[in-house]
C-alpha cells in the first residue's frame, strides 16, 4: 500500500480553507455564526490557516444535544471555525480515502448512498440462497482511537497531518481512549475508513464474493448456510483482534434471502422493498410533525418543503404508495 505524504501544506492552503468555508456555510447562510465570520472573512480565514500551519488548531469546542429518530442519541456539533477546519482537512484526505473503499462501501461517499446500498445488497440476494446480517455494537462510542492513529499512519505518510488528526479525537471520548462523537464530519468519514479494513478482509482474505456495507450495517450472501456461519464466528475474531469491537448478538440473523431482511429501515425481498414497521411509525410520526409545524405557522412553507421532501423520498424507494397516501389523507397536505 502507498503511503501518501506532504498533505498537511495542501490542508493549510488559502483556497482550500476558503472553499472548506463555503461548504461548511452551505444552507446556513442566515446563522449568526456564518454571518459574523462573513463579517470577518480574510481574518478568519487566515487565522485558520495560521492554526494549521502552527499545528495549533482549535479543537473541541462542541455543542451536545440529544435526539431521538428513533433511539436516543446524543449528537455532537463543533464550532463553526472548527467545521470550516473539518471540511479543510476532509477536502485534501477524502480523495486518499475513496482510493482506500471497496466498491461495496456505501456511507460518506459520493453516488455512494442508502438507496444504492439497497439495490445492491437486493441484486446480492437475486444470485444467493441465504444472508448474514450483522452491525456493530455501540459503533461510534467503540472506536479505539489507537488503533485508529495507527491505520491512519499506515495511510498517510505525513506525521503533521496525523498529529492534528489525534488531536481532533482527543477532544472526545465516551470511555478512555475510545469513542469518536456523532455529528461531525471527520468522524463520519473515519469511522467509514475503520471499517474499510473489515471490507478488504472480508473480500480479500475471506473472499466473499457477494458483501456490502453501510457505516456499520453490513451483509453476506452466499449459497450455502454453513458458509455464513463459518463467517460469523471469523468476523467476531477478526473484529475483536484487531479493531475491538462487537457484534450486536441480539441482532444477528442468518436466513433464506427470500424470506426477506432488515437494511437500513428496508425489509428487502429478491423481488419487491417494504418499509419496516419503524419506519412505518417513523414517517407518520414526522409528518404530523411537519405539519403542525407549518399549520402553526413554525415553519414557512419553503422549510416545511425542505424537510418533507427527504421524508418523502425515502418511502419511494419502498412498495408503500398506498401507506404514504393514507398518511398524507389523514394528516394532511404532502409538499
Amino acid at each position: 500500500m502507498k503511503r501518501l505524504n506532504n498533505l498537511y501544506r495542501l490542508i493549510s492552503d488559502y483556497d482550500n480553507i476558503a472553499s472548506a468555508f463555503h461548504k461548511a456555510a452551505r444552507g446556513k447562510g442566515r446563522n449568526k455564526y456564518v454571518i459574523d465570520f462573513l463579517n470577518s472573512y480574510d481574518h478568519n480565514i487566515r487565522k485558520i490557516k495560521q492554526d494549521i500551519e502552527s499545528k495549533n488548531v482549535d479543537v473541541g469546542n462542541y455543542h451536545f444535544f440529544l435526539i431521538h429518530d428513533p433511539k436516543p442519541r446524543m449528537i455532537c456539533a463543533a464550532s463553526f471555525s472548527e467545521r470550516v477546519l473539518h471540511h479543510a482537512i476532509m477536502n485534501i484526505i477524502e480523495p486518499r480515502l475513496e482510493k482506500f473503499a471497496i466498491y461495496d462501501s456505501y456511507a460518506c461517499r459520493k453516488g455512494k448512498g442508502s438507496h444504492k446500498a439497497i439495490a445492491r445488497a437486493q441484486e446480492f440476494s437475486r444470485k444467493s440462497s441465504w444472508y448474514l446480517k450483522l452491525d456493530i455494537a455501540r459503533y461510534f462510542d467503540s472506536i479505539d482511537h489507537n488503533i485508529m492513529i495507527s491505520l491512519l499512519a499506515k495511510r498517510f505518510k505525513d506525521p503533521d497531518l496525523i498529529l492534528v488528526l489525534q488531536k481532533v479525537f482527543e477532544t472526545y471520548h465516551t470511555n478512555p481512549g475510545k469513542g469518536v462523537p456523532i455529528g461531525n464530519l471527520i468522524s463520519q468519514h473515519l469511522a467509514n475508513f475503520y471499517l474499510g479494513h473489515l471490507d478488504h478482509w472480508i473480500k480479500e482474505t475471506r473472499k466473499i464474493k457477494f458483501y456490502a456495507r453501510y457505516m456499520d450495517d453490513f451483509i453476506l450472501f452466499a449459497n450455502e448456510k454453513k458458509i455464513l456461519k463459518s463467517e460469523l464466528i471469523e468476523i467476531k475474531i477478526f473484529l475483536k483482534k484487531y479493531l475491538e469491537l462487537q457484534l450486536k448478538e441480539n441482532q444477528i440473523q442468518l436466513n433464506h434471502c427470500s424470506r426477506g431482511f432488515p437494511f437500513l429501515g428496508y425489509r428487502v425481498f429478491p423481488e419487491k422493498i417494504l418499509l419496516s414497521p419503524r419506519s412505518k411509525k417513523r414517517f407518520q410520526r414526522k409528518f404530523k410533525e411537519y405539519q403542525y409545524k407549518w399549520k402553526t405557522e413554525k415553519w414557512s412553507l419553503a422549510e416545511l418543503n425542505q424537510h418533507m421532501g427527504p421524508l418523502i423520498e425515502f418511502t419511494k424507494l419502498a412498495d408503500a404508495g398506498a401507506f404514504r397516501q393514507r398518511v398524507i389523507d389523514r394528516f394532511g397536505v404532502s409538499s
